[in-house]
């Protein structure tokens, strides 16, 4: 087959997705297909030419990849180092290399990418794609939308807050619930210590845990300066999960537990951060419930291919589901190749 492997963008969550990119192309390759790496939002080429037999020479067109920096993208020096500096999202001839495929593996994280955006124009465009489609990958990226359709599921998940940049408030006091648990003696208002967080970012990228007003003023800092929404979550202590579903089935739970500090962006793509452990060791009773709450999340957002849900366990083991990932990872460290590679 003829695959294009879409990567990079303009999202926080660019250099981890060129390496998943990276990865999915040597696996294609390896199992014979012709495979063109691509950059979404640079293109191939910055001047209109004839593409008849271009997958003949993928090696030559493919995005060369580096390891993953430890700090996120400066996205304005991206945006500035286009040559066509079009407001088009989709670089010169994305387009046409992508309906000259005959699929297209999304290898995008984040923003425009994992928000249904490009799938709905793909949808359009007749052009076929890996992954779910755009309503369900919409929802799941959507941090308040899906945490309101876990609990009415019957999903724990640790309540909340949102917060616009317009109507900021640095008084945690003030912070109203928007999606409160299901029991009601935890119902009441966030108090610290407390979880900052982008609406719709990823891979912990604008993430801060606060124990006091004045972190707290640098979390709401630091979040907006990544998106213009935010969520404000109760700090949830305890051990962190991850639970990957291929066509609705959850794959062997997978525990992180990083070296130092909690999960954040470079103890996530830094080999040796964290301690991986697959399957968890877990009793039955909690690795069935888990692993059931993983496949409800699919079912509710409607992620019919594969996905990714987090998940936290306090000491009383009580699970918290955190979030789904509609395009999970495929980098050296990432969490649903290794639970695959399990069974």
């Amino acid at each position: 087959m003829n695959i294009v492997v879409l990567a990079g963008g303009l999202s926080t969550e660019r250099d981890v997705s060129f390496k998943t990119g990276d990865m999915v192309s040597k696996a294609l390759r390896e199992n014979g297909h012709n495979v063109i790496l691509l950059d979404v939002f640079m293109g191939y080429s910055d001047k209109e030419e004839d593409l008849t037999g271009i997958f003949d020479r993928t090696e030559e067109v493919s995005v060369q990849v580096k390891d993953i920096p430890e700090t996120a993208p400066d996205l304005a020096k991206v945006k500035a180092s286009r040559k066509d500096q079009s407001d088009n999202f989709f670089g010169p001839n994305v387009i046409e290399l992508c309906q000259m495929s005959d699929i297209v593996f999304m290898a995008l994280h984040g923003e425009n990418g994992e928000n249904g955006k490009i799938q709905a124009a793909f949808d359009l465009f007749g052009i076929r794609y890996t992954g779910s489609g755009y309503l369900s990958s919409a929802l799941a990226m959507d941090k308040e939308m899906s945490k309101k359709l876990f609990l009415s599921a019957g999903i724990p998940a640790p309540k909340g807050a949102s917060m616009k940049k317009a109507d900021r408030s640095d008084d945690i006091a003030k912070l109203g619930i928007s999606f409160p648990c299901r029991s009601e003696e935890r119902r009441v208002g966030i108090s610290f210590p407390c979880v900052v967080k982008p609406w719709c970012g990823g891979s912990s990228i604008g993430v801060s845990i606060a124990h006091n007003a004045d972190e707290y003023k640098a979390a709401l800092d630091e979040a907006f300066r990544w998106e213009e929404n935010l969520i404000v979550e109760e700090y949830v202590k305890g051990r962190e999960f991850s639970v990957g579903v291929i066509e609705r089935k959850a794959l062997p739970i997978i525990e992180i537990a990083p070296v130092q500090g909690f999960y954040d962006y470079k103890n996530k793509y830094k080999a040796g951060s964290a301690v991986e452990t697959c399957p968890a060791e877990l009793s039955e009773a909690v690795t069935e419930k888990m692993q059931h709450y993983a496949e409800q999340v699919a079912q509710v957002l409607g992620l019919d291919t594969y996905s990714r849900t987090d998940f936290l366990l306090d000491e009383n083991e009580n699970i918290y589901c955190l979030e789904a990932n509609t395009l999970p990872g495929m980098t050296p460290t990432s969490l649903l190749p290794q639970e695959a590679q399990v069974v």
